[in-house]
Protein backbone atom coordinates (compact mmCIF):
# COMPACT_ATOMS: atom_id res chain seq x y z
CA UNK A 1 0.00 0.00 0.00
CA UNK A 2 1.06 3.58 -0.60
CA UNK A 3 0.71 6.22 2.09
CA UNK A 4 1.00 10.01 1.81
CA UNK A 5 2.82 11.53 4.77
CA UNK A 6 2.65 15.30 5.30
CA UNK A 7 4.43 17.46 7.84
CA UNK A 8 7.21 19.93 8.56
CA UNK A 9 10.83 19.81 9.64
CA UNK A 10 13.19 22.39 11.08
CA UNK A 11 15.47 23.90 8.46
CA UNK A 12 17.67 26.51 10.10
CA UNK A 13 15.49 29.17 11.71
CA UNK A 14 12.27 28.21 9.92
CA UNK A 15 10.16 25.10 9.30
CA UNK A 16 10.00 23.50 5.85
CA UNK A 17 6.87 21.67 4.63
CA UNK A 18 7.10 18.24 3.02
CA UNK A 19 4.88 15.61 1.42
CA UNK A 20 6.28 12.10 1.03
CA UNK A 21 4.73 9.05 -0.61
CA UNK A 22 5.97 5.83 0.98
CA UNK A 23 5.15 2.19 0.33
CA UNK A 24 4.42 0.27 3.51
CA UNK A 25 2.35 -2.52 5.08
CA UNK A 26 0.45 -0.22 7.47
CA UNK A 27 0.14 3.32 8.82
CA UNK A 28 2.67 2.87 11.67
CA UNK A 29 5.36 1.50 9.36
CA UNK A 30 4.69 4.35 6.92
CA UNK A 31 5.25 6.84 9.76
CA UNK A 32 8.55 5.18 10.73
CA UNK A 33 9.71 5.11 7.11
CA UNK A 34 8.93 8.83 6.70
CA UNK A 35 10.96 9.69 9.83
CA UNK A 36 13.81 7.61 8.48
CA UNK A 37 13.76 9.12 4.98
CA UNK A 38 13.44 12.77 6.04
CA UNK A 39 16.00 12.32 8.81
CA UNK A 40 18.60 10.77 6.54
CA UNK A 41 18.04 13.19 3.64
CA UNK A 42 18.40 16.29 5.83
CA UNK A 43 20.52 15.00 8.72
CA UNK A 44 17.76 15.58 11.30
CA UNK A 45 16.78 13.92 14.55
CA UNK A 46 13.17 12.76 14.98
CA UNK A 47 12.27 15.53 17.43
CA UNK A 48 12.92 18.11 14.66
CA UNK A 49 10.37 16.43 12.36
CA UNK A 50 6.63 17.02 12.92
CA UNK A 51 4.26 14.64 11.12
CA UNK A 52 0.84 16.22 10.55
CA UNK A 53 -0.97 13.42 8.70
CA UNK A 54 -0.57 9.90 7.33
CA UNK A 55 -3.23 8.91 4.78
CA UNK A 56 -3.63 5.94 2.51
CA UNK A 57 -3.15 7.02 -1.11
CA UNK A 58 -6.21 6.62 -3.31
CA UNK A 59 -5.51 4.21 -6.14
Amino acid sequence: MNFIVKGTFKAGEKRERFTKTVTSQNKNNALEKAYSLIGSEHGLKRYLIKIESVEEAKA
